[in-house]
């Protein structure tokens, strides 16, 4: 059983997920957050904490934003988009259970005292950004590094945020090179 709440979308969500784990889980409904919804999640929050579970598309991370800040010490984990898409639908009811362990093996926390050790030559010298394939390695690097896909300039943020050490980014960079190979 996992101690924290996850914080998930929608009703098939929480069937992935007792695929996967055992946990309690609070639905959203979307970006419909209604006030019992959000008063559900701060008793969570405050008693047992929560993880972010959002779908890996725009409307996932603009909750996972909105949530993030109204519970700055939530966790955060992240299903990559290719685990996270079948049926010509993206979504955490999409991903198998294996998925969901990953991700949830990878959990993150938002570092409010972010750290400056990651910038953007990082990310184009390990061919991260700047380059046609950079979208397709961010992708695979953030699925790595359990902080998600994102466009460059957030990917920047997460890495910085979430804790990333320079040994994780640096393991995660010679595992890209091994499978390219």
């Amino acid at each position: 059983m996992i101690k924290e709440v996850l914080v998930v979308e929608g009703k098939m969500d929480v069937v992935a997920i007792d695929k996967a784990v055992e946990a309690d889980c609070i639905i959203t409904e979307g970006f419909n957050l209604k006030p019992q919804a959000i008063a559900n999640i701060r008793e969570a929050y405050k008693k047992r904490g929560i993880i972010i579970l959002t779908d890996p598309d725009a409307a996932g991370e603009r909750i996972r934003k909105y949530l993030t800040r109204r519970f700055p010490e939530a966790k955060h984990a992240f299903i990559p988009v290719e685990d996270a898409t079948a049926n010509n639908d993206i979504g955490v009811e999409q991903a198998k259970p294996e998925a969901i362990r990953q991700a949830l093996a990878k959990v993150r926390m938002l570092d409010w005292k972010p750290s400056n050790e990651f910038s953007s030559t990082d990310l184009i010298v390990n061919g991260l950004s700047g380059t046609p394939e950079a979208g397709e390695r961010r992708a695979r690097a953030g699925a790595l590094l359990g902080i998600g896909f994102a466009n460059a300039k957030t990917f920047l943020k997460r890495l910085n945020h979430y804790g990333v050490t320079r040994e994780e980014f640096e393991a995660a960079m010679r595992q890209l090179q091994e499978e390219s190979k």
